[in-house]
């Protein structure tokens, strides 16, 4: 039989869609453009996100009629008891993505729903030994326990657990061995990364060790997480890249109070200059949500300055989307939309600004990437720092290690030449 996986969301979503595509592929099923089962796996932070996720099922449903329908995933968990008006054969929550070959077995024309208590789960165990792409990424944690009053994750993921470190090591030991020289660990809440008192810094250490990883990265993580422990691994290890993803979500500590962020913007500077005392070079992006509840112009522009003064290298921008169920959602003083899209557009001006201002420093300079893709002729893909090379090259240098040497800006590209292939 044939199947065709559609993804929405996260990296979480990304390494669970693998996970999925590894078992039918092991079981005999193939990948096609004209598919007897189609698997959507939905987001639910955003009503966008919600909105995208119901379309995209009625799409494929109409352009496949006679296909099985499978939809899992966040949206499907929150929207559990209003799925009626979307014709699914199959609906799981975010448990037993690991047992889809079983429930597609045991689909006998008659609608299958499977949900759990969310807050009662134990982790489900996935594992890869091969990624489609040149990155390989490896969950080691599902779950949120910081409950921010925007977000709905922690109702739909459940409580924090985390993957046994041997499967992580394994798990990572296999797919280099499948050539892939960097790993991205990933999660709801990765820096809560624990199996019993081994942390996240313990599976860094242990993680660096693999012989013939190159590259190390996390995700994302939370400042409040980057401890004394953390920061020694940065400080030691080559492998972990020169690029960290730290939220920062607001710019204003009164907005960071209403949010319930476990952090005040002096800290939050001061854990930068940190990292930056020992990685000069180190490369910060964050996310930032504009229009909370309460963002005044005054609130906003006190962001604006922050991002600055910080100099992140890009943000990611969100518009708040009132979730039902959190605490934000009943708050007064909620943002007109018009005015939440003005401040999206001056943050990512600003984004692309702080952007060209990071790749200036790196024009004329010798610089390590690894190509992800192929096209017209170029090979494009990231260095450590997270810098978006394009060269001209061939196609069997995909997933190698490619020194060259950087000589214009065409954003959001580094054009460069090749100096030499220092690893195959």
């Amino acid at each position: 039989m044939k199947y065709k996986i559609y993804t929405l969301g996260c990296k979480v979503n990304e390494y669970e869609s693998e996970v999925m595509k590894d078992l039918l592929e092991n079981n005999g099923y193939q990948k096609s453009d004209n598919p007897d089962i189609c698997i959507i796996n939905t987001c639910t932070v955003t009503n966008q996100a919600d909105s995208k996720s119901r379309k995209l099922i009625r799409n494929v449903r109409k352009n496949n009629p006679n296909a099985l329908i499978i939809a899992v995933g966040c949206m499907i968990q929150n929207k559990k008891e209003n799925l009626e008006d979307l014709d699914i054969d199959i609906a799981l929550g975010n448990k037993d993505k690991s047992k889809i070959i079983e429930y597609i077995k045991e689909y006998q024309n008659k609608k299958i729903e499977k949900f759990y208590d969310i807050n009662e789960m134990e982790f489900e165990d996935m594992r890869l030994n091969n990624f489609d792409l040149t990155r390989a990424y490896i969950k080691v944690q599902d779950g949120c326990d910081n409950y921010c009053a925007y977000c709905i994750i922690p109702y739909v993921r459940g409580h924090v657990r985390s993957k046994k470190k041997e499967i992580i090591v394994d798990e990572a030991k296999a797919l280099v061995k499948n050539g892939h020289k960097e790993i991205v660990l990933t999660g709801i809440h990765t820096g809560n990364y624990h199996d019993g008192n081994y942390d996240l810094a313990d599976l860094l250490n242990d993680l660096t060790k693999i012989e013939g990883l190159e590259r190390l990265r996390i995700s994302s993580i939370e400042a409040t997480e980057i401890n004394d422990k953390v920061l020694k691994v940065i400080k030691n290890n080559k492998k972990l890249t020169n690029h960290m993803h730290i939220p920062l979500q607001a710019g204003s500590d009164e907005i960071l109070k209403q949010m319930n962020r476990k952090y005040d913007i002096e800290y939050f500077k001061n854990k930068i200059k940190e990292i930056r005392k020992i990685r000069p070079n180190m490369s910060v992006t964050t996310d930032v949500i504009v229009g909370f509840p309460g963002e005044t112009d005054e609130l906003f522009n006190q962001t604006v300055e922050t991002i600055k003064e910080i100099g992140f290298t890009k943000i990611h921008v969100f518009p708040y989307s009132k979730r039902e169920g959190t605490k934000a959602a009943e708050m007064k003083n909620q943002v007109h939309g018009e005015i939440k899209k003005e401040r999206v557009k001056e943050l990512l001006k600003l984004s692309k600004e702080l952007e060209i201002k990071y790749m200036n420093k790196h024009l004329n300079k010798e610089i390590e990437f690894i190509p992800e893709v192929y096209k017209d002729g170029y090979l494009i893909g990231h260095t450590e720092n997270y810098l978006l090379i394009k060269t001209k090259g061939k196609e069997e240098l995909l997933g190698k290690t490619i020194k060259v040497k950087t000589n214009k800006i065409d954003y959001p590209h580094l054009i460069s030449e090749i100096c030499i292939c220092v690893n195959n």
